[in-house]
């Protein structure tokens, strides 16, 4: 069975190479008895591939059980897995056969393998090693004949060093690794996974495709999707259900994203778009440029005021930080218009730098009283200004689309 079919037959979606290799993997090593340990982020679909490890295996006629090991309580999971005799604990009121037991001849997937107590790895261990377990409870000896698969979304090693699971049993288990890749390092599959998506909830709900535009699907693309597939299933089922529109552009697409941490905010770099289209970017992406511009404007003119206050000498200033300076004399968008700084604070020397700051009150901190979209139209212009108004020029520097760059001309009324 090619691959293609495998992709066909499982309901898997995508065409990234490291989801190739993990399904190429399977399906050479799914018709042994080797024991084979998925790895991966929740929501990457390892159970998917335990089931093509079954289906294509000379077990594939056998009882195939998946355990997630993290939901079992640790006082049960040993019942759970190997049985127990009537009486062997408290509510052992009947004796019952385990997993191991029951599945004879078959498949059994254990997820989570890494919440599993210590105790119950070294009876694991004992059925990898010897196919031999011993109910809760009984003295007697059984055989079983069953294929183990394992699955983890924390890395097993480090649990080794901290003393949490058994280096043997790791050993045991990982005959044959397969690394499920997170959907972020598989961004190329993400249109055809949402299409797919929105498809089956249109049905669901009797309603239309919801569709994504180029920028919303960029952000899509640029999301870290921390919940992999399974996240981007219910995002794309809250837009079926929730869109007003069945297109849904750039910035409404945001509504249905959770929040990020800062250095994981969405941006389009420049030549660098998802889709490899003309890029775009919003204006929280434009601010973020801004800010860091500032920042290094604001960091090289305390520079440029420590060693006026050290040398009082302009002349013996770098010459990168001169340009700072006469440029912040001749107010061409000097770096400090909307801060203001206490001379109580900055000593500056006598002369014409230090009287720049004279006549402002007294402030401890630095305050920042500009709008974004103040902020946002300064830079515009001074992009502009100093290309002498050729767009195409102040486009790049600003890291935006000359078409954006239009858009906000008109917006925000600046005459070019």
């Amino acid at each position: 069975m090619d691959l293609q079919q495998v992709k066909q037959r499982f309901g898997i979606i995508g065409n990234s190479p490291a989801l190739n290799h993990a399904l190429n993997i399977a399906v050479q090593v799914a018709p042994t008895d080797v024991s084979v340990l998925i790895s991966g982020e929740s929501g990457v679909g390892k159970e998917i591939f335990s089931k093509i490890l079954h289906q294509l295996s000379n077990r594939k006629h056998g009882k195939f059980i998946a355990v997630n090991c993290g939901a079992i309580p640790e006082g049960t999971i040993d019942s759970e897995l190997f049985g127990h005799e009537k009486g062997s604990f408290t509510g052992a009121f009947e004796a019952r056969q385990g997993y191991f037991e029951t599945v004879n001849g078959g498949t059994i997937f254990l997820d989570e393998v890494a919440e599993m107590p210590l105790g119950t790895q070294a009876r694991l261990l004992r059925v990898l090693e010897t196919g031999e377990f011993i109910k809760v409870g009984a003295s007697k000896v059984l055989k079983t004949n069953v294929r183990v698969i394992a699955a983890s979304n924390v890395d097993l090693p480090t649990l080794i060093q901290k003393g949490k699971f058994r280096e043997d049993l790791y050993y045991r288990l990982n005959t044959v690794a397969i690394h499920i890749p997170a959907l972020r390092e598989r961004a190329s599959d993400i249109p055809l996974l949402f299409r797919k998506f929105a498809v089956d909830f249109a049905e669901k709900y009797a309603s239309q495709p919801v569709q994504l535009d180029e920028q919303a699907m960029q952000f899509m693309q640029q999301y870290p999707w921390p919940g992999n597939i399974r996240q981007l299933r219910n995002v794309a089922e809250q837009m079926s259900v929730l869109a007003h529109f069945r297109l849904v552009e750039g910035q409404e697409v945001l509504r249905y994203l959770p929040a990020m941490p800062a250095q994981q905010q969405l941006m389009v770099l420049p030549n660098q778009s998802a889709t490899g289209g003309e890029d775009h970017l919003n204006e929280r992406d434009i601010l973020y440029k801004v800010l860091f511009d500032m920042k290094k404007d604001l960091n090289d003119l305390k520079k440029v005021v420590a060693h006026l206050v050290e040398h009082n000498n302009v002349d013996s200033l770098p010459v990168e930080h001169q340009e700072v300076y006469l440029r912040h004399l001749a107010d061409e968008e000097p770096v400090t218009e909307g801060i203001r700084i206490s001379p109580a604070v900055v000593q500056a020397p006598s002369g014409d730098f230090r009287s720049r700051f004279d006549n402002q009150p007294d402030v401890e901190d630095i305050e920042e009283n500009l709008s974004l979209e103040e902020v946002e139209r300064r830079m515009i212009t001074r992009a502009l200004k100093k290309h002498q108004g050729r767009r195409k020029n102040a486009a790049v520097e600003l890291g935006i689309s000359e078409r954006t760059l239009y858009r906000k001309i008109k917006e925000y009324d600046i005459e070019v």
